[in-house]
Protein backbone atom coordinates (compact mmCIF):
# COMPACT_ATOMS: atom_id res chain seq x y z
CA UNK A 1 0.00 0.00 0.00
CA UNK A 2 3.02 2.56 0.80
CA UNK A 3 5.11 3.84 -1.57
CA UNK A 4 7.18 6.33 0.47
CA UNK A 5 7.37 8.11 3.81
CA UNK A 6 8.38 11.02 5.23
CA UNK A 7 7.98 12.29 8.97
CA UNK A 8 5.51 10.16 9.68
CA UNK A 9 3.21 11.14 6.14
CA UNK A 10 2.86 8.05 3.67
CA UNK A 11 2.21 8.37 0.37
CA UNK A 12 -0.10 5.29 -1.24
CA UNK A 13 0.34 3.64 -4.21
CA UNK A 14 -2.89 5.81 -5.33
CA UNK A 15 -1.12 8.39 -4.31
CA UNK A 16 -2.60 9.76 -1.59
CA UNK A 17 -1.27 11.40 2.08
CA UNK A 18 -2.20 9.01 5.18
CA UNK A 19 -0.44 10.30 8.54
CA UNK A 20 0.90 6.65 9.85
CA UNK A 21 2.05 8.75 12.92
CA UNK A 22 -1.23 9.43 14.72
CA UNK A 23 -2.72 7.98 17.37
CA UNK A 24 -6.60 7.69 17.50
CA UNK A 25 -8.32 9.64 20.54
CA UNK A 26 -10.55 6.62 21.88
CA UNK A 27 -13.92 7.17 23.41
CA UNK A 28 -16.75 4.78 25.43
CA UNK A 29 -20.16 5.34 25.46
CA UNK A 30 -22.40 3.27 27.68
CA UNK A 31 -26.40 2.57 26.91
CA UNK A 32 -28.19 5.92 27.87
CA UNK A 33 -31.39 4.46 28.10
CA UNK A 34 -32.14 6.11 24.38
CA UNK A 35 -29.13 5.26 22.52
CA UNK A 36 -27.49 1.93 22.85
CA UNK A 37 -23.91 2.89 22.26
CA UNK A 38 -21.50 0.26 22.44
CA UNK A 39 -20.14 -0.56 25.98
CA UNK A 40 -16.95 -3.04 24.37
CA UNK A 41 -15.83 -0.85 21.77
CA UNK A 42 -14.59 2.32 21.84
CA UNK A 43 -15.29 5.32 18.82
CA UNK A 44 -11.67 5.84 17.23
CA UNK A 45 -11.22 9.90 16.30
CA UNK A 46 -7.89 10.35 14.28
CA UNK A 47 -7.64 13.95 13.88
CA UNK A 48 -6.00 15.31 10.36
CA UNK A 49 -5.39 11.65 9.75
CA UNK A 50 -5.45 11.74 5.67
CA UNK A 51 -5.66 14.46 2.90
CA UNK A 52 -8.58 16.11 2.92
CA UNK A 53 -10.08 14.56 -0.99
CA UNK A 54 -12.95 13.09 -0.80
CA UNK A 55 -11.19 10.60 -3.38
CA UNK A 56 -8.43 10.41 -1.11
CA UNK A 57 -10.79 9.08 1.23
CA UNK A 58 -12.84 6.63 -0.51
CA UNK A 59 -9.58 5.02 -1.54
CA UNK A 60 -8.20 4.80 2.24
CA UNK A 61 -11.69 3.48 3.01
CA UNK A 62 -12.15 0.76 0.13
CA UNK A 63 -8.08 -0.11 0.07
CA UNK A 64 -9.14 -1.08 3.92
CA UNK A 65 -12.16 -2.86 3.81
CA UNK A 66 -14.66 -0.59 4.62
CA UNK A 67 -15.47 0.08 0.66
CA UNK A 68 -19.74 -1.08 1.15
CA UNK A 69 -22.09 1.07 0.46
CA UNK A 70 -19.96 4.03 0.20
CA UNK A 71 -21.79 7.47 0.17
CA UNK A 72 -20.87 11.16 0.09
CA UNK A 73 -23.23 13.30 1.74
CA UNK A 74 -22.97 14.66 5.32
CA UNK A 75 -24.36 13.43 8.48
CA UNK A 76 -28.08 13.78 9.76
CA UNK A 77 -28.79 16.57 12.15
CA UNK A 78 -30.80 14.35 14.58
CA UNK A 79 -29.55 11.95 16.77
CA UNK A 80 -29.20 7.77 15.07
CA UNK A 81 -27.48 5.16 15.27
CA UNK A 82 -26.70 2.10 13.22
CA UNK A 83 -27.15 -0.99 15.59
CA UNK A 84 -25.57 -3.94 13.47
CA UNK A 85 -22.90 -2.72 11.28
CA UNK A 86 -19.85 0.05 12.02
CA UNK A 87 -19.46 3.33 10.16
CA UNK A 88 -16.39 5.11 9.23
CA UNK A 89 -16.92 8.46 8.19
CA UNK A 90 -14.05 11.10 7.20
CA UNK A 91 -14.18 14.67 6.34
CA UNK A 92 -13.60 15.18 3.00
CA UNK A 93 -14.06 18.86 3.00
CA UNK A 94 -15.55 21.70 5.53
CA UNK A 95 -16.13 21.04 8.93
CA UNK A 96 -18.63 20.55 11.48
CA UNK A 97 -19.18 20.11 15.45
CA UNK A 98 -20.69 16.76 15.94
CA UNK A 99 -22.01 15.02 19.09
CA UNK A 100 -21.16 11.21 19.35
CA UNK A 101 -22.41 8.71 22.15
CA UNK A 102 -26.30 10.20 21.95
CA UNK A 103 -27.44 13.45 23.65
CA UNK A 104 -25.22 12.58 26.57
CA UNK A 105 -22.25 12.34 24.73
CA UNK A 106 -19.31 13.97 23.47
CA UNK A 107 -19.31 16.75 21.26
CA UNK A 108 -16.39 17.08 18.63
CA UNK A 109 -14.83 19.81 16.10
CA UNK A 110 -14.25 17.76 13.32
CA UNK A 111 -12.45 19.45 10.43
CA UNK A 112 -11.45 18.09 6.36
CA UNK A 113 -8.76 15.43 6.93
CA UNK A 114 -10.06 13.72 10.16
CA UNK A 115 -11.56 10.07 10.09
CA UNK A 116 -13.91 8.50 12.87
CA UNK A 117 -14.67 4.85 13.01
CA UNK A 118 -17.80 4.35 15.12
CA UNK A 119 -18.98 0.91 16.68
CA UNK A 120 -22.48 -0.40 15.45
CA UNK A 121 -25.12 0.95 17.86
CA UNK A 122 -22.94 4.45 18.68
CA UNK A 123 -25.26 7.56 18.46
CA UNK A 124 -24.01 10.41 16.18
CA UNK A 125 -25.36 13.45 14.90
CA UNK A 126 -24.48 17.01 13.28
CA UNK A 127 -25.04 19.85 15.14
CA UNK A 128 -23.74 22.26 12.81
CA UNK A 129 -21.02 22.55 9.74
CA UNK A 130 -20.18 24.61 6.93
CA UNK A 131 -21.91 25.00 4.09
CA UNK A 132 -19.35 23.30 1.82
CA UNK A 133 -18.95 20.68 4.34
CA UNK A 134 -18.62 16.73 2.69
CA UNK A 135 -18.32 13.64 4.47
CA UNK A 136 -17.42 10.35 2.85
CA UNK A 137 -18.84 7.22 5.04
CA UNK A 138 -18.51 3.61 4.22
CA UNK A 139 -19.23 0.30 6.14
CA UNK A 140 -17.44 -2.92 6.50
CA UNK A 141 -18.69 -5.77 4.33
CA UNK A 142 -20.32 -7.80 6.73
CA UNK A 143 -23.41 -5.99 8.65
CA UNK A 144 -26.55 -4.82 8.42
CA UNK A 145 -27.66 -1.05 7.31
CA UNK A 146 -29.88 -0.29 10.06
CA UNK A 147 -31.14 3.37 11.25
CA UNK A 148 -32.08 4.04 14.78
CA UNK A 149 -33.28 6.68 15.70
CA UNK A 150 -34.52 8.39 18.87
CA UNK A 151 -37.78 9.39 19.07
CA UNK A 152 -39.53 12.32 20.59
CA UNK A 153 -41.06 12.23 23.80
CA UNK A 154 -44.67 12.72 22.46
CA UNK A 155 -44.56 10.04 20.00
CA UNK A 156 -41.82 7.64 21.58
CA UNK A 157 -44.40 6.54 24.69
CA UNK A 158 -48.32 7.79 25.37
CA UNK A 159 -47.37 6.95 28.86
CA UNK A 160 -44.43 9.03 29.27
CA UNK A 161 -45.78 11.40 31.34
CA UNK A 162 -46.10 8.60 33.87
CA UNK A 163 -41.88 8.72 34.18
CA UNK A 164 -41.99 5.01 32.78
CA UNK A 165 -39.19 4.17 30.51
CA UNK A 166 -39.72 4.86 26.99
CA UNK A 167 -37.62 3.08 24.15
CA UNK A 168 -36.39 4.04 20.70
CA UNK A 169 -37.58 3.12 16.95
CA UNK A 170 -35.60 1.47 14.19
CA UNK A 171 -36.21 1.71 10.91
CA UNK A 172 -34.17 -0.60 8.21
CA UNK A 173 -33.20 1.75 5.11
CA UNK A 174 -32.37 1.51 1.75
CA UNK A 175 -31.80 4.82 0.83
CA UNK A 176 -28.26 6.83 1.06
CA UNK A 177 -27.47 6.72 4.47
CA UNK A 178 -26.48 9.83 6.39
Amino acid sequence: MAAASLNGTTRTDSGFSINMSIEPLTYLFKDDGKVPNNPALPVLVYKGAVEASARAIETLFSDNGWGNGQWRNGIYPFVHYHSMIHETLGIARGHARVQLGGLGGDVFELAAGDVVVLPAGTGHQRLSGSDNLLVIGAYPPEGTYILGRERSERTRNPEASTGQRSGFWVRPSRATPE
